[in-house]
């Protein structure tokens, strides 16, 4: 636990980096006034920024509007400005650790929760995010050491728990993690990753009942997509390829723009030489996702297995064309060159 004197420390050192890089960003050309960008609600923000130029929700709630139509750098650079104005609001550090996970940013998201962990050391939902981070980062043991801090003030937080299981499971320690999956779903049953891991560390193990968890998760959530496709994983592995494809089928009646079911679905096709209902497969799921570089190779072997070796050779020169080091397109496009 860190002492009221650690905190101090570190939080003034963090307000102290914060003034000394304020008036840098505050002078900063278009910070408070960016051009129009077409979209109506960032540029209704701006409008509002410029005249309230150190309102720090203006630039929050334009930094999420940036953040949810990918503009990643614009995001950063306006939550920045918020926390200048308003450096304790504790939902402006957590969707910048946000915008800088998914820009591949990882180490600032990290450094972005250890600080807003500093300010608020007892407050779960940020120790919680803190560990994630750390998870992500695969620094297991630090994660540990967060989980440890958010059970000294609630023993019984399932989220805790789950948590512990995935730093545990990622450290080979099978039974411990066993343990805190099983924790997880006593304290809160509807935690689906929860059920999903002891399914699969029990289909590990080839344990019987294995199954029985994956059911329980699409029992509590029947959409929930990561659930789904886990049971299909499962039945897949077990061999029982027609019952994986209905799941991955299954996963396209929930999301008609989910790839992954479609290009799992065509796999197995291929392997059962239902070579046109593969095709139909991959058809889908390049129509859904255009770089899907997997779709373009699979439905180019689809092609050749049916003796259309124009269709295949074009198929493999595509995605070779996105992923010119893709070893299955070459050694695909060297068979089919010349029998067309």
């Amino acid at each position: 636990m860190i002492t009221k004197i650690g905190v101090f420390v570190v939080a003034a050192a963090f307000l102290i980096a914060i003034g000394a890089c304020k008036n840098d960003v505050a002078s900063t050309d278009n910070q408070q006034t960016q051009g129009k960008t077409g979209n109506p609600a960032i540029d209704a923000l701006t409008e509002q920024i410029a005249a309230s130029p150190k309102d720090a929700e203006l630039y929050a709630s334009r930094g999420k509007l940036f953040y949810e139509n990918e503009g990643y750098d614009e995001a950063i650079r306006d939550l920045t400005a918020a926390l200048q104005f308003d450096s304790t609001n504790v939902d402006y550090h957590h969707l910048l650790s946000d915008v800088y996970l998914d820009y591949f940013q990882s180490r600032l998201a990290l450094r972005t929760m250890e600080r807003a962990a500093a300010l608020y050391p007892e407050r779960i939902p940020t120790l919680l995010k803190l560990c994630e981070v750390q998870y992500t980062l695969k620094q297991y043991k630090a994660s540990l050491q967060t989980i440890d801090r958010i059970l000294k003030i609630d023993p019984q937080n399932g989220d805790a728990f789950l948590m512990m299981g995935l730093n545990t499971r990622e450290l080979n320690d099978t039974g411990r993690a066993l343990k805190a999956f099983q924790k997880a779903i006593e304290i809160d049953p509807e935690l689906i990753d929860a059920w999903i891991n002891l399914g699969q560390l029990n289909a590990k193990m080839n344990k019987p009942d294995a199954e029985r968890y994956f059911d329980s998760a699409i029992r509590i959530a029947p959409d929930n997509i990561t659930a789904i496709h886990a049971k299909a994983d499962f039945l897949r592995d077990k061999n029982d390829l027609n019952g994986a494809i209905a799941l991955y089928k299954k996963l396209n009646t929930v999301d008609v723009q989910y790839d992954e079911g479609y290009l799992n679905a065509g796999l197995l096709y291929l392997d059962l030489d239902s070579i046109e209902q593969a095709r139909k497969m991959f058809d889908l799921v390049i129509e859904v996702n255009p770089i899907n570089i997997q779709a373009y190779c699979f439905r180019g072997i689809a092609h050749e297995k049916a003796g259309a070796f124009a269709r295949a050779e074009k198929d493999y020169e595509t995605a070779l064309r996105m992923a010119p080091e893709y070893e299955l397109a070459s050694e695909g496009l060297a068979r089919v060159k010349g029998k067309k």
